[in-house]
């Protein structure tokens, strides 16, 4: 709703002003929704100049009404929608959306809630490099505006980055840090990206269908339909179904701000004023610590932070926090007496034999790296006796419920239906492999386990499997077990005794079915505990 500044410069002129304006056909005839033509950008004066009334003979001064800018409404969505440009045409594609969006209300409001920390960072970047203001509702298509939002195609984050595209763009992953999570990073990529689109296109719909299926998938479609002789416009491509509806899906929701009075839909009001600040501190930091020395909750800090995966910061930066006003002063303060030793807290360790840097590491929840940083350590030879300092959390490591293992353990244990089994990774593992075993959903089994169904498994890894039915009657524990090998056994014999596959047997020890077996050998077995036989251990 447009606000009004007015400048009254005589008595007269403002009794003239009180009298009623004639109406325009708009406002006597307000559309309804599915009678609105495509949308065009807004052109409204800055100044209006009004003698409504006055004597035609006797000039008198003006009434001035100028407009405030958009960067001053209350309310951010204003900001928003008073800079929105893009043309809305009425198709089935849009109307499916919108239709969805209107019918979940309270799904919108979580999302408004989700956005009020970010939307100001993310709009005041959007306007300095001049681009849509349409692009500011992206993440509402893309994540839902949830930091931790992880899809099937191991895409994270607010703007849904997949590992090569973010490293193209500069962002980070590794153990202690994935920028794809991080709001303040990933945005300045996500717009670097989409600049690059439409550089690529001159069209944002083909940049948009870009952005979600790959630039060289658009492309090819445009070229399918010049040769064909057919409009290359986005509606007359021939993209992904997924492709086809994320476009509309977007401009669902710019109609629905645009024209939120006539469909009678509230946006949840965020204010129009910068929520987080940025705090440079120049070295690793403990998370607890620094919730502790800013005054604010460790969860709630970490989740205005969700693009560091451990209990600090990277070791190798970047060296930021986004923090509330309130709370980034009180850390700057902080900050100005403390140094570098402070902001981890550091304990001396002394290697035992057998010790590598590598278990030490796994130990203090740290990395090999970072404690050849600390003590100077360039290759990975230790010995026993040495002392190594090595930064450690402040707080226990469940304390950091947002941390990488925090949040998978929470997902692996959260209560679905039916029976849980733990399957552990071995050697020619694959997620298909595990879910044609148990008879699931591949999907659901990466649901389960908070991965995507392409990422790579890890040996030693731990799995939850749901069952239901029939499945989860028959399955029991699974455990890895020590087997020693007997006089006349042989694979086949081994693996029907335990119910596995000669195949198994083969990837678990790194055997061939050709080995000869010697009496006394052991072999690796991981089987179901409740059903093997007792002269089977």
């Amino acid at each position: 709703m447009k606000k009004w500044i007015m400048v009254t410069l005589s008595a007269s002129v403002l009794a003239a002003c009180q009298s009623t304006p004639e109406q325009t056909a708009a406002e006597q005839h307000p559309r309804n929704a599915s009678e609105q033509p495509a949308k065009t950008a807004k052109q409204t004066p800055d100044v209006i100049i009004s003698s409504a009334g006055a004597d035609a003979s006797a000039p008198t001064p003006p009434v001035v009404v100028a407009e405030i800018p958009p960067q001053e409404e209350s309310d951010i969505w204003q900001r928003i929608r008073r800079q929105l440009t893009m043309e809305i045409p009425e198709n089935a594609r849009i109307k499916a959306q919108r239709d969805f969006y209107l019918k979940h209300p309270a799904y919108m409001e979580r999302i408004a809630k989700r956005a009020a920390p970010f939307m100001h960072l993310i709009v005041d970047e959007i306007e300095r490099r001049e681009l849509p203001l349409e692009l500011a509702l992206l993440p509402i298509v893309e994540s839902a505006f949830d930091p931790f939002a992880y899809s099937h195609g191991s895409a994270a984050g607010i703007w849904q980055f997949i590992p090569g595209t973010a490293r193209q763009y500069g962002l980070d992953i590794n153990w202690w840090y994935d920028g794809r999570r991080d709001v303040y990073a990933s945005t300045h990529a996500a717009l670097d990206y989409l600049t690059d689109l439409n550089g690529r296109f001159d069209n944002w719909l083909h940049a948009l269908a870009a952005y979600n299926s790959g630039g060289g998938r658009v492309s090819s479609a445009i070229r399918r339909n010049q040769k064909a002789g057919k409009p290359t416009d986005f509606w007359s491509l021939d993209l992904p179904r997924e492709t086809r509806a994320y476009v509309p899906k977007l401009l669902a929701l710019v109609d629905m701000l645009e024209n939120y009075e006539d469909y009678q839909v509230s946006w949840l009001p965020i204010d129009n004023m910068p929520y987080l600040h940025v705090v440079e501190t120049n070295s690793q930091i403990d998370l607890a610590l620094a919730a502790e020395k800013s005054g604010m909750a460790l969860e709630q800090l970490h989740h205005y932070n969700s693009g560091y995966n451990r209990w600090a910061t990277d070791p190798d930066g970047p060296h930021r926090l986004l923090l509330p006003d309130e709370n980034a002063q009180q850390l700057k303060d902080w900050l100005v007496s403390a140094e570098a030793k402070d902001l981890v807290r550091w304990t001396r360790h002394k290697v035992k034999s057998g010790e590598s840097l590598s278990v030490i590491a796994k130990r203090y929840h740290t990395t090999a790296q970072a404690i050849q940083q600390a003590n100077s350590i360039r290759g990975h030879l230790i010995r026993a006796g040495d002392y190594l300092l090595i930064p450690a959390a402040s707080q226990n490591a469940s304390d950091y419920v947002l941390a990488a293992d925090q949040r998978l353990n929470a997902t692996q244990q959260r209560q679905r239906q039916g029976k849980k089994v733990d399957h552990t990774i071995v050697s020619g593992d694959t997620l298909w492999d595990i879910s044609r075993k148990y008879k699931v959903n591949l999907r659901e089994l990466a649901k389960w386990n908070g991965i995507a169904p392409s990422d790579p498994l890890r040996l030693g890894q731990t799995l939850v499997v749901w069952l239901e039915g029939e499945q989860a009657k028959s399955t029991g524990v699974t455990r890895s077990i020590r087997y020693r090998v007997r006089s006349g056994d042989s694979l086949a014999r081994i693996a029907q005794r335990f119910n596995v596959t000669i195949r198994e047997i083969e990837q678990w020890n790194k055997i061939k079915r050709s080995s000869y077996l010697q009496p006394g050998q052991q072999l690796k077995l991981i089987v179901d505990v409740t059903r093997i036989d007792g002269s089977g251990t």
